[in-house]
C-alpha cells in the first residue's frame, strides 16, 4: 500500500472525533449488562452496533448467537460481519466485546454512568473503553478504508460479542463451539481489550484464572451470648488472612506480566446477618487469583484447601469451596506471528513508539482462542480505567487505534 492512499484514510479518520462521539454516545446510553449482574443483555447494544455497520456496508453479516432464557430475546448475541479483501484465504479479525459491568457505587461517579461526558479530548461513562474503545476504532477503520474506495490486502472481520464480563460462555466459547472453522491459521485476530497508556504494550499472554467463592457455616446466636454460638464471620475473616501465605507459597516471578508475580487477593463480600446483635452463621466471601501459567491450578486448590480445613479445626465451621471461574492458562502467543510484527510496525508508524510483547493477569476472550491454537494479540492505547468509577477513554486514543488497525488491513 503506497503512503499516499494511507495518508488519505489517516486523514478521513482524523476527522472522525464528531463521529467518535455520536457512536459512543449512543452506546453508552444501552445498560449491556449481564444477566448475572441483574442486567438484560447485550441485545439492544448489538442492534445499535449494526445500524453503524449497516451505515458504512460491508459484504457479508453473520449470527452466531447463544441461547440464553435469562434474557427477555431468549438469546445472546455474537455478531459477525465481514468485508472482501484482496486474499480472502485470510481475514484480519477485530474482536470487541459488547457487554460491560456494573458502575458499582453511584456516588464516586461525577456524571451519570449512561450518559456521556465530553470534556475535551475525554469521553466519560460506563464502557466507554471497555470495550466501546476497541467497537468504536474498529468501525471507524473500516469507515475510512470504504470511503476512499480501497479494498484491504486481506478480508476485514469485525466479531462484536457478548458475555466478555462473565465468562464468555455465551461469546467466543459458544463460537468455537457452533463454527469452529471461523478462524483459520492464516487470521490475523486482534482483541482491542487491554493495553498501556503509550500503547507499547502488546499482550501474547495471560494468567490462569481462579475465581473462588467461600461459604462459612457456624451457627447464629445472640451476640451477648457468643459461647452459644460459632461465628462465621470471624471464622471467614481468619481466612482470608491466611489465604494471603498464597503469595509465599507460589512465589515466582515472570518478567513477562505485570505484576510479574502471581496475585491472590479477597474481593467481593455477601452480606451475612442484617442486625448488629447477632452473631452470624453463615459468612460468604470471593477470592479473586491470578496464577502464572508456571503452577497448575489444581495445586493451587489443594492448597487452599489445606489452609481452609485448618480454619475448620481451629473455629468448629464447616468452609465450601466454589469455582465461580477456573481456567488455566492458554499457550502464549509467539513473539514472532505475522499478527504481532504486523501490529508492531503499525504502533510504530502511527505512535511513534517501540511495542514490546507482554503478559496479563486480566482475562480476555483471547484465552480462549489460544486455547484452539489460533495466534491471537490483546491491544489498545488505553487509559486503564476500566471497571472503575468514572470511566473514561481519550478522542485521540480511538482515532489512533483505528489508524493502527488501517495500516494492517491495507498492507
Amino acid at each position: 500500500m503506497d503512503k499516499e492512499r494511507l495518508g488519505k484514510v489517516f486523514a478521513r479518520i482524523d476527522s472522525s472525533r464528531e463521529d467518535v462521539i455520536r457512536i459512543q454516545r449512543e452506546l453508552t446510553a444501552i445498560p449491556a449488562l449481564s444477566p448475572s449482574s441483574d442486567g438484560t443483555g447485550e441485545w439492544k447494544k448489538a442492534l445499535k452496533a449494526k445500524e453503524f455497520m449497516d451505515e458504512i456496508g460491508y459484504d457479508s453479516f453473520a449470527e452466531y448467537n447463544a441461547p440464553n432464557s435469562a434474557v427477555s430475546e431468549g438469546t445472546r448475541p455474537n455478531h459477525a460481519y465481514i468485508v472482501k479483501g484482496k486474499d480472502q484465504s485470510r481475514t484480519m479479525w477485530i474482536m470487541s466485546h459488547l457487554d460491560i459491568v456494573p458502575p458499582g457505587e453511584l456516588k464516586l461517579w461525577d456524571t451519570d454512568p449512561y450518559e456521556l461526558k465530553v470534556d475535551g479530548d475525554f469521553l466519560y461513562g460506563r464502557g466507554v473503553e471497555d470495550n466501546q474503545q476497541g467497537i468504536v476504532s474498529s468501525i471507524l477503520m473500516l469507515k475510512a478504508i470504504k470511503e476512499e474506495g480501497l479494498i484491504p490486502s486481506c478480508n476485514i472481520g469485525l466479531l462484536f460479542i457478548s458475555d466478555e464480563e462473565t465468562g464468555s460462555i455465551d461469546g467466543i466459547q459458544h463460537i468455537l463451539e457452533v463454527k469452529p472453522d471461523l478462524f483459520s491459521k492464516n487470521d490475523l485476530i486482534y482483541v482491542p481489550d487491554s493495553g498501556s497508556e503509550d500503547g507499547s504494550l502488546i499482550e501474547v499472554a495471560e494468567k490462569s484464572i481462579l475465581w473462588t467463592k467461600f461459604i462459612t457455616k457456624g451457627k447464629q446466636t445472640h451476640a451477648s451470648r457468643p459461647d452459644g454460638g460459632v461465628n462465621a464471620f470471624k471464622a471467614a475473616s481468619n481466612l482470608v488472612v491466611r489465604l494471603q501465605a498464597l503469595y509465599d507459597l507460589f512465589p515466582k516471578e515472570n518478567k513477562l506480566f505485570h505484576p510479574s508475580i502471581s496475585t491472590f487477593e479477597p474481593t467481593k463480600k455477601e452480606a451475612n446477618v442484617p442486625n448488629v446483635n447477632s452473631i452470624p452463621g453463615e459468612d460468604i466471601f470471593y477470592l479473586d487469583s491470578r496464577v502464572l501459567p508456571d503452577y497448575d491450578l489444581g495445586e493451587v486448590t489443594s492448597r487452599i484447601r489445606e489452609i481452609c480445613d485448618g480454619v475448620e479445626k481451629d473455629y468448629n465451621v464447616k468452609i465450601e469451596m466454589q469455582y465461580v471461574q477456573k481456567e488455566q492458562a492458554a499457550p502464549q502467543t509467539s513473539p514472532d506471528t505475522p499478527a504481532v510484527t504486523a501490529i508492531s510496525a503499525a504502533i510504530k508508524e502511527v505512535y511513534k513508539v517501540d511495542a514490546r510483547p507482554t503478559g496479563i493477569g486480566g482475562g480476555t476472550v483471547a484465552a480462549h482462542i489460544r486455547k484452539k491454537n489460533f495466534p491471537v494479540v490483546v491491544w489498545a492505547r488505553f487509559n486503564d480505567t476500566a471497571h472503575q468509577a468514572n470511566e473514561n477513554c481519550s478522542i485521540s486514543n480511538v482515532i489512533g487505534d483505528a489508524k493502527v488497525f488501517a495500516h494492517i488491513a491495507l498492507q
